[in-house]
């Protein structure tokens, strides 16, 4: 009986532990933020329930994005090197092709507006620090013309595709002009040097971020940076659910591709421990019974 009594002296501390002290620590460590919204209901700049004209939104965007702005898939070439884009904006800006699908429609044409504050950047471009983003608002165009714009990216959708291709897709759109993946051999678009001066900071890889960070903390810092650590430089990204998950999918793919296997494995370990302690408790009544 002396064994089952420490046995639950021991079970008692582990649970204590458990159960009351590490769920503290983890409140302390990662407080609990809201839900991540991919309504961005706090946008409001922007009427998205009209109904956008598709041949218009491709004047319009001919006419005022394509300057800056690759649309590979309507045609649409980027303009300069990387180098040269980075050295001129401070970061390589995005070809839009994948706009339509990555992006909350809401989010989209509320960024189309005003960006900085679709990003909430507003602490980072302030006039007191006379940075200014390179991106100008276009809230001078018509709720209108700005939702004819959303419909012309959502145009140039390419036809579902889901799986490891699709997620790597998604984070290399979404991600990779900052963010390289070293385990995947992929880097940002901008280089070091001018995504450093851009942003304050190097922007990490993020090979291994799926485990440092974990998968809920990162659900919630991609969709709101700013719920999580305050005043960092990252923005806001916009992304829909479904593309949120697909860049997730991917670090994970990248980050922890055992994790299936480790799970598994775990399992394993823990039924052959209980049988072990068993068998060798089993054992030990044989050898005192004898001595007794």
């Amino acid at each position: 009986m002396k064994e089952f009594k420490i046995l639950a002296v021991i079970v008692a501390l582990v649970g204590i532990t458990y159960y009351g002290i590490e769920p503290y620590a983890h409140h302390i460590m990662h407080p609990e933020v809201a839900p991540a919204d991919f309504s961005f209901k706090d946008l409001k700049n922007v009427d998205i329930t009209l109904k956008g004209n598709p041949t218009n939104g491709k004047v319009l965007v001919e006419a005022n994005c394509v300057a800056c702005h690759s649309i590979e898939s309507a045609g649409h070439p980027q303009m300069m090197p990387n180098a040269d884009a980075a050295a001129s904006y401070g970061v390589v800006p995005p070809d839009l092709s994948a706009a339509g699908w990555i992006y909350d429609k809401n989010y989209l044409a509320n960024f189309i507006f005003d960006p900085v504050s679709a990003m909430h950047l507003q602490h980072k471009y302030t006039p007191e620090s006379g940075k200014q983003f390179p991106m100008p608002a276009y809230n001078w165009m018509s709720a209108q013309e700005i939702m004819d714009i959303v419909a012309y990216f959502q145009t140039l959708a390419p036809k579902a595709k889901s799986g490891p291709e699709a997620h790597k897709n998604t984070y290399e759109v979404a991600c990779g002009r900052c963010h390289s993946m070293a385990y995947a051999g992929f880097e940002a678009t901008t280089p070091s040097e001018n995504i450093k001066a851009y942003m304050g900071a190097t922007p990490p890889d993020l090979s291994q971020y799926i485990k440092s960070r974990g998968e809920h903390y990162l659900y919630s810092f991609i969709n709101d940076p700013q719920v999580l650590l305050h005043g960092t430089s990252m923005p806001r990204t916009g992304l829909n659910q479904k593309a949120q998950e697909e860049v997730i999918a991917y670090m994970e793919t990248i980050g922890d591709s055992k994790k299936a296997e480790r799970e598994t494995t775990g399992l394993w370990v823990m039924l052959y421990t209980f049988i072990f302690a068993i068998l060798a408790w089993l054992w030990k009544r044989k050898i005192w019974s004898e001595v007794h």
